[in-house]
């Protein structure tokens, strides 16, 4: 999912995907910049900057993640699982029922089925991802009806700064002298 992304797709803003509550719209955007914020910091750890929360059904964050690929040898540590995983320790549950994960790139395939795996009940996107989505892009991994549970999606919350700051940060790589 983090790879090089040639090109942003930027969808309308906080397009519905799929079903979810108009009453969970009025936190998105306060929720995308905390994602955002931890995109930052995996940028200045050297990985690709994409950054997640996930919060629980009370409103409350139980855990967040940054991409951690490079600094832990590891292709699944992409922000989704890295707070998935965080949260699975703190509830003491593989399960993450009610909770709502936000993200500041759209899914890749191995993300989305750890969240219908998980039971998350919502995600929240910032940037399409036109090579690898999973959650409509590309693949619709996480509305495909053959599946036991869904995931609600909205996507294109503050799309505008989350795929500015990946073109940019893609940009500066590409132009980086190779050693």
């Amino acid at each position: 999912m983090h790879g090089d992304v040639v090109a942003m797709v930027t969808l309308p803003p906080v397009h519905r995907l799929y079903s979810s509550d108009a009453a969970d719209a009025a936190d998105d955007e306060a929720w995308m910049r905390h994602a955002l914020a931890l995109a930052s910091r995996a940028e200045a750890e050297g990985e690709v900057p994409v950054g997640a929360v996930l919060v629980g059904a009370d409103g409350r964050v139980l855990a967040d993640g940054w991409n951690r690929n490079i600094a832990e040898h590891d292709p699944s540590a992409h922000a989704e699982v890295v707070a998935m995983r965080a949260a699975g320790r703190t509830l003491g549950n593989h399960r993450l029922l009610g909770t709502t994960l936000y993200v500041t790139l759209e899914p890749c395939p191995m993300c989305a089925m750890t969240m219908i795996h998980a039971r998350i009940r919502r995600v929240v996107f910032g940037a399409a991802d036109p090579k690898t989505g999973a959650a409509g892009s590309v693949f619709d991994v996480l509305g495909d009806r053959r599946h036991n549970h869904r995931v609600a999606v909205a996507g294109g919350v503050l799309a505008g700064e989350a795929g500015a700051r990946l073109r940019d940060y893609f940009r500066r790589r590409r132009a980086a002298p190779r050693s």
